[in-house]
């Protein structure tokens, strides 16, 4: 036993966190977004196998994604801006609304059941799936960018919706800046700036979330330091981030060379399918 974990279960998930880590690095760097989308949903079926209650296990998944988000965030960032491709503009519209956003989620994570997050991720991702897989060019809100208060609000729900779901805000601010006419290249660059505003307030807003939840659930090995901060993972971080460092750049040269379209389809099906876990999982299946 180490840390109230069986050592062969304690190396199984180690391997697991590893292996997936390096995916959430390719994927943050090829599509823009932090990764949240992969971390949330691995991180839920491994959580399960290390005795996390149902109640507190979907909050654990986001604020330790939102963790495991701020360093591939800023390689991700890094790497694109080294190519030129990052609107800094846009990012500094968004940076205070989406701050703020980031804030009120993590309030409204202290006091919300454990139905709210996987309904805000089915939603988020449900729509990114359609885009990915159904969208066209000709899909369009506008052909510029909308007016100072429009953004505002944009990166207010951003803010919002991507700390409710344990992303850096990629998924979103790709749809909305693709939908004002922006290259899906720019776009990818731009939002993966979005990933650390979000993520380093976020993480310390799930860490104030689930403070109390180690008290309540003191049996739980995973919930307790050294293993967690409130609704921060610090084993999932500590695994996770190597190998997601590690590949984010990666991820950032594929994205400007490999076949987009094919890209855009398999990562829409693997939302689809993260979809269909997390709504059998709320109709209890």
């Amino acid at each position: 036993m180490i840390l109230g974990i069986p050592f062969s279960e304690l190396a199984w998930l180690s391997l697991a966190l590893l292996s997936a880590g390096a995916i959430t690095g390719i994927l943050a760097g090829v599509f823009g977004v932090g990764g949240g989308a992969v971390i949330v949903p691995v991180l839920y079926e491994l959580f399960a196998l290390m005795g996390v209650p149902e109640a507190p296990r979907m909050p654990l998944c986001v604020g330790t994604s939102l963790a495991i988000i701020i360093p591939t965030s800023i390689r991700s960032f890094n790497a694109h801006r080294a190519k030129g491709a990052v609107d800094m503009a846009v990012v500094r519209a968004w940076t205070i609304p989406v701050v703020l956003g980031v804030l009120g989620g993590s309030l409204i994570a202290r006091y919300a059941p454990a139905d709210l997050f996987k309904l805000v991720f089915v939603f988020v991702a449900g729509l990114s799936a359609i885009r990915l897989i159904f969208g066209r060019d000709s899909w369009r809100l506008g052909d510029t960018l909308p007016g100072a208060l429009a953004m505002r609000l944009y990166g207010l729900v951003i803010g919002v919706l991507s700390s409710l779901m344990g992303i850096g805000g990629g998924q979103l601010s790709n749809l909305v800046l693709t939908f004002y006419g922006r290259p899906i290249h720019q776009a990818i660059a731009t939002s993966s700036g979005l990933g650390i505003l979000i993520s380093i307030p976020g993480t310390l807003g799930y860490i104030y979330a689930g403070w109390p939840k180690m008290a309540e659930y003191a049996a739980v090995a995973a919930l307790q330091p050294p293993l967690a901060l409130g609704y921060v993972s610090l084993i999932g971080f500590v695994l996770f981030v190597p190998t997601s460092i590690w590949t984010a750049p990666l991820g950032a040269r594929l994205a400007h060379a490999l076949p987009k379209r094919k890209l855009e389809v398999a990562f829409g099906i693997f939302l689809t399918l993260v979809c269909l876990r997390f709504l059998s999982s709320l109709f209890g299946f």
